[in-house]
């Protein structure tokens, strides 16, 4: 096993066009992924909000869209596991979170891939890493609640 990298696969019992919406739409994405964002996806742009996630809610959610593919991919970069308040993380490489989607019988593949942990600061590599394993297995099960 590799700390650079993470990877979950669902198959959802929902259109393609679905489960895009719930990516791309930020208002849907907020909903199952628990952030309040302020305004849409744009490529290029910052998306910024506050968690919902009882417990979480003075905290910041910040990343930047880098690929928008219509019903195919949608990625972000951030700061994964950015959780101390007391830190500052602009000056870390960010990591590269990227879903696609595959037209499946019964619905639809999605596929996360969140990698670059290997640029990660040494002193919370581990503990990103885990955290977010841990975060995307829930996410996944929220987003199949959501095209349920």
């Amino acid at each position: 096993m590799t700390h650079y990298r993470i990877e979950k696969q669902i198959e959802l019992k929902a259109p393609v066009s679905s489960v895009w919406k719930a990516l791309t739409d930020f208002r849907e994405f907020g909903q199952w992924f628990q952030v309040n964002l302020e305004a849409p996806f744009e490529v290029g742009k910052i998306a910024k909000g506050n968690l919902t996630y009882p417990g979480f809610e003075f905290y910041k959610w910040e990343a930047v869209v880098s690929k928008m593919e219509h019903e195919s991919v949608f990625s972000f970069t951030w700061h994964p596991y950015a959780v101390d308040l007391k830190r500052d993380y602009s000056k870390e490489t960010p990591t590269l979170v990227e879903f696609t989607l595959k037209k499946t019988p019964i619905g639809t593949l999605l596929t996360l891939v969140e990698s670059g942990f290997d640029k990660v600061p040494d002193d919370r590599r581990l503990e990103a890493f885990r955290m977010n394993s841990e975060g995307w297995e829930e996410q996944m099960k929220n987003i199949e609640r959501h095209v349920g």
